[in-house]
């Protein structure tokens, strides 16, 4: 494995020859309610038989004393050492005449500015034009419910495009927002998709979320992925999770009231137009019109050199 020329925390195993590539990237921790995004990168790497080609100096973005390595055993005898990892992989999109790079694992906590402008380069040495981030935050919403996934762009041009609200945020951020940040900078498109978790179940890995963002990650590539797996797993986790609420009567009344909320803000929002909405709900959108509209969006919005 070795460096690339003028990054020090980047460590190339190779670099591969990609297509118009989109990068998917999604990290576990602050911004990973429920393991649904870092969860929906593990899926889809899977699911598009992902070949990992760099990974991040782990020395270099972690604190061992809080985020421990782990001790496993192989055939229950061979001690095996896994330290926190940071990797790209990439992976043909099914359907599709494109490549994703995807980048997964945990969120660092140490120079994440370095991170970011050693991301950013690589990006755009590989040839990334566009950039999804994943996330996944706590909500007052119910298990019972199909999921929210919401979403955000910085440029109103590029969410329009996208089928997403601009973001208007403001308080604290995590490497999600960060990176936005840094690869907007590059003139490298980004768009964030988040999937709204009950707060009442927040300890619980949630594939039902995990599903929500599998099925609009893929429209908006417009690619082609195999979900019978996540959807037996989200039917399972919705199963389990009724059965706890229903042996407490204080429980089943409150995801009642927050399914009664639910309802009445979706009545709301039908009855607006899709410019007056609450909440920065995805509209279904092309893959193919997407790539071809953030394309020129580039095109006509890149600096003069």
């Amino acid at each position: 494995m070795t460096s690339v020329k003028g990054m020090a925390l980047l460590r190339l195993d190779e670099r591969p020859e990609l297509r118009r590539p989109v990068l998917l990237a999604a990290f576990e921790g602050w911004n990973d309610a429920g393991n649904a995004a870092s969860g929906t990168i593990s899926y889809l790497s899977q699911a598009w038989s992902s070949n990992e080609f760099a990974s991040f100096d782990a020395e270099e973005l972690w604190d061992f004393t809080s985020s421990r390595p782990q001790v496993g055993l192989e055939s229950g005898q061979t001690r095996r050492l896994e330290w926190p990892k940071l990797e790209l992989s990439w992976a043909p999109l099914p359907g599709r005449e494109q490549d994703v790079v995807l980048v997964s694992g945990p969120e660092p906590q140490l120079r994440w500015r370095s991170l970011a402008r050693e991301l950013t380069d690589a990006a755009t040495d590989l040839g990334v034009a566009t950039a999804i981030f994943l996330g996944a935050l706590l909500a007052d919403v119910p298990h019972t419910r199909p999921v929210h996934v919401t979403g955000g762009a910085a440029d109103p041009e590029l969410a329009t495009l996208a089928g997403v609200e601009p973001s208007y945020y403001e308080g604290p951020t995590g490497i999600v927002g960060v990176l936005s940040d840094y690869l907007g900078r590059a003139g490298i498109a980004t768009v964030s998709l988040w999937a709204s978790v009950p707060h009442y179940v927040s300890q619980s890995t949630s594939p039902k979320a995990t599903l929500a963002l599998v099925e609009r990650t893929a429209q908006v590539l417009g690619a082609q992925v195999d979900l019978a797996q996540l959807q037996i797993a989200a039917a399972a986790y919705e199963r389990q999770i009724d059965d706890l609420v229903a042996s407490d009567e204080d429980a089943v009344a409150y995801v009642r009231r927050l399914e009664v909320q639910d309802e009445e803000a979706e009545r709301r929002v039908a009855r607006r137009s899709p410019t007056q909405t609450d909440a920065p709900h995805l509209r279904a959108t092309s893959g193919e019109h997407l790539a071809a509209e953030v394309e020129r969006y580039l095109r006509e919005h890149r600096p003069e050199s």
